[in-house]
């Protein structure tokens, strides 16, 4: 297996589970999976952060208002790894309970990662509401 392979499959295990559970109201694996080293930053379709400290309580913000996710897809449209970077570039389709409204949208991300400890972890996030 090649790094964008072992990538690849980081993304769509422990990446979609941490994803999944902050949309199911938990945000201890999101927060697991973020570097512990700055800058870290979310320019996010809803509320952004930089620094440990404010993106924690983003996390534990965002969790507290998702429930009942009954779809979480990150369609990887670009990636690539260069040494401890990686970035991937997509679409995350999400059927979930807002606030206990039922939403479902698709959001425009972009992720950084960099490798720490030979784990993958995520350092910046952007992200927008697509309206087609």
């Amino acid at each position: 297996m090649t790094d964008r392979d072992d990538f690849l499959a980081w993304i769509r295990t422990d990446l979609h589970e941490a994803e999944l559970a902050l949309h199911n109201g938990d945000a201890g694996p999101r927060r697991a999976l973020w570097s512990r080293e700055e800058p870290v930053s979310v320019l996010g379709a809803w509320r952004s952060a930089r620094g440990r400290r404010e993106l924690d309580a983003l996390f534990t913000g965002l969790a507290q208002g998702f429930s009942d996710c009954s779809s979480f897809v990150f369609e990887v449209q670009a990636c690539d790894v260069r040494g401890d970077l990686a970035y991937t570039a997509g679409l995350e389709h999400t059927s979930v309970l807002v606030d206990g409204a039922p939403r479902t949208y698709t959001l425009r991300v972009t992720q950084v990662y960099r490798r720490e400890d030979g784990a993958w972890r995520v350092a910046h996030r952007h992200a927008d509401t697509v309206t087609e």
